[in-house]
């Protein structure tokens, strides 16, 4: 049986069985697909959102991991119908390579737990990546049991996929497929991210126009486009450009991001040297994510965990202030330094920040009250794909022929979107104000003495 004879890229053509998801974009839904979406192990994403506290600048930004794997799984319908005309695809992705990649980007995201990305940012001891997670929940007898008798391939054979472990021609094009430069998740995310955000810029790129100029690149093994597509993926790179810069990096965004994982820091301190910390762990990357907060607030009663958690997710929300922020445009050497430190490292910086600030303004200062916010060690993926010229038989590097993706890409894209913001708790903020302290000054001060 060819890819084409699949019956989830028959159904594309046209099914009854169909779900709907915004913005009046039609799923199809085959039988053995509609019986993994029903597992309780997909439908727990409906309790875990794909933004977290993004909500809190852009309200309508409540969407959920649920509906967005659900445009994953018909961005992977799409670009296999479009590889099924090409002969170098084919010969190489088999039927089954297929169909694991339709179930790879249907259950990409069932490792992920509340807020993994804030705290995948951190990089603590002890913690799982969100991919290699997923392997507990596709090892559950109701979705292993599907996966054998209805797909014939086991749990770990989709986590691979997902985990783009392999290394032969095939599993190098589901890996692009999956996660690269234009690949299936980012085209949904940048759509759908920006259409609950109620803001236009990751909505305009063409992604059908995209999706058709796809082909392999020279060697045959990754995504690549024709010159056809160069504008729909310029306008893909600057739609990711600007929703970090004005979403994702939003600094009330990146402000209630800097007090999630500072009460997160501070329970993962207590609960790591706990002797059950892996099944602790566990059970609770299982919850909602309303669980989840009310979980860290139990566990963390009395201690800065609730306090902070309280402030945050409570009936009245109390963000912490910004007082200062540095960036490539902005004070550049005092950026690099903080940039990419780990995180234990801003930690520390806050702690005698909050020291600094207890001396000069002649009131008792917490240390979790300063809280430094900085780019992750962890960087953003360069898009760096192949556009191949069929008039000259030639390949070339976006990067080469188009100076918006030179810019905006292929120097690294965090300097540009990112900064290094310190935040300090509402009451400090208008102290701060009142004794007319330049923080800029005493900030570089402080990064001079302990980090060069």
């Amino acid at each position: 049986m060819n890819i084409q004879d699949l019956p989830e890229i028959q159904a594309l053509l046209g099914s009854d069985s169909l779900v709907r998801i915004p913005s009046q974009i039609d799923v199809p839904v085959t039988d053995r697909v509609r019986r993994l979406i029903d597992c309780s192990v997909f439908q727990r994403l409906t309790g875990i959102s794909q933004l977290g506290v993004v909500r809190f600048v852009y309200p309508g930004a409540t969407h959920n991991r649920f509906e967005h794997s659900l445009g994953v799984y018909r961005n992977g319908l799409l670009f296999l119908q479009k590889f099924c005309s090409c002969e170098r695809f084919c010969a190489t992705v088999s039927r089954q390579d297929a169909e694991l990649l339709l179930l790879a980007a249907l259950l990409h995201d069932v490792g992920h737990w509340p807020f993994a990305h804030p705290i995948e940012d951190m990089d603590l001891g002890g913690l799982p990546a969100h991919e290699a997670f997923a392997i507990n929940y596709l090892s559950d007898p109701e979705i292993a049991d599907l996966l054998e008798k209805d797909w014939n391939v086991k749990p770990t054979q989709v986590v691979d996929i997902i985990r783009r472990k392999g290394d032969g021609p095939a599993e190098r094009i589901l890996g692009s497929i999956l996660s690269g430069p234009i690949d299936i998740d980012k085209m949904d995310y940048l759509y759908r991210d920006s259409l609950h955000a109620g803001v236009p810029y990751g909505q305009n790129f063409d992604a059908p126009r995209l999706i058709k100029s796809l082909c392999l690149n020279e060697a045959g093994d990754r995504l690549a486009i024709t010159k056809k597509g160069k504008t729909a993926a310029e306008l893909m790179v600057f739609a990711r450009y600007v929703m970090f810069s004005e979403v994702y990096w939003h600094h009330a965004v990146r402000s209630a991001t800097a007090m999630f994982q500072r009460a997160f820091f501070r329970w993962h301190e207590t609960a790591v040297r706990a002797a059950d910390f892996e099944s602790t762990v566990k059970e609770l990357f299982g919850l909602s994510e309303h669980d989840m907060i009310l979980e860290l607030i139990r566990q963390g009663d009395q201690t800065v965990v609730a306090s902070i958690l309280t402030d945050l997710f409570g009936a009245r929300r109390r963000l912490y202030k910004r007082i200062a922020a540095f960036g490539m445009d902005n004070q550049q050497d005092l950026y690099s330094k903080i940039a990419q430190q780990p995180y234990q490292r801003l930690v520390s910086l806050g702690q005698t920040t909050a020291a600094e600030l207890q001396r000069i303004l002649g009131v008792a200062v917490e240390t979790d009250e300063v809280l430094i916010d900085a780019p992750p060690v962890g960087l953003e993926v360069q898009f760096d794909v192949d556009v191949y010229y069929p008039g000259l038989d030639a390949y070339r590097k976006l990067g080469d022929v188009s100076p918006v993706v030179k810019t905006l890409a292929q120097r690294q894209f965090d300097d540009f979107v990112k900064q290094v913001r310190v935040f300090v708790a509402p009451r400090l903020k208008a102290l701060i104000a009142e004794q007319k302290i330049d923080v800029n000054q005493m900030f570089a001060k402080l990064v001079a003495e302990a980090l060069d």
